[in-house]
């Protein structure tokens, strides 16, 4: 099986303070709210929420007759409002795609928030599973920025 190294960083600004965009991934049910996976998806098995140093979080979905589409992470370091920094893998089905170390950062900006994502991973399989990383974090990034401006529309 092939392997693919890659690093890339991810960064928005958003007209919330830190405490709000930091809140959007440290209170499950505001996770829960955006963390959902593509239109369609659903739960394919109970999700778990640990967030503190040492917690895991695991979140399971894809579409009802397809394959499940797992996260599950380990949290390093947190930093209330400003740095969250954990480990994560990805799975489809029964198969790991991918293991990264994540590290969201926030920094205060005129009247708002720039979070900036920075991962470095090993993917499996695909070469082009990388850039398809780092594609869907861009999109992750984008519905964040909607949920915070309440234009997220699920």
């Amino acid at each position: 099986m092939t392997t693919t190294h890659g690093s890339f960083t991810v960064e928005r600004t958003v007209l919330a303070s830190p405490e709000r965009v930091f809140a959007c991934f440290a209170d499950d049910a505001e996770k829960r709210a955006w963390f959902t996976g593509p239109d369609g998806f659903v739960e394919k098995a109970p999700r778990s929420f640990d967030f503190r140093v040492g917690g895991d979080e695991f979140n399971s979905v894809g579409a009802p007759d397809g394959p499940a589409h797992v996260f599950r992470a380990h949290y390093y370091d947190i930093v209330e409002n400003e740095r969250i920094v954990y480990a994560y893998e990805m799975y489809e089905g029964e198969t790991r795609s991918s293991v990264s170390i994540a590290t969201i950062e926030l920094e205060p900006v005129d009247g708002g928030t720039r979070f900036t994502i920075t991962e470095s991973g090993v993917f499996f399989g695909d070469p082009l599973e990388a850039d398809g990383r780092r594609h869907g974090t861009e999109l992750l990034a984008n519905v964040i920025v909607a949920y915070l401006t309440g234009q997220l529309v699920r």
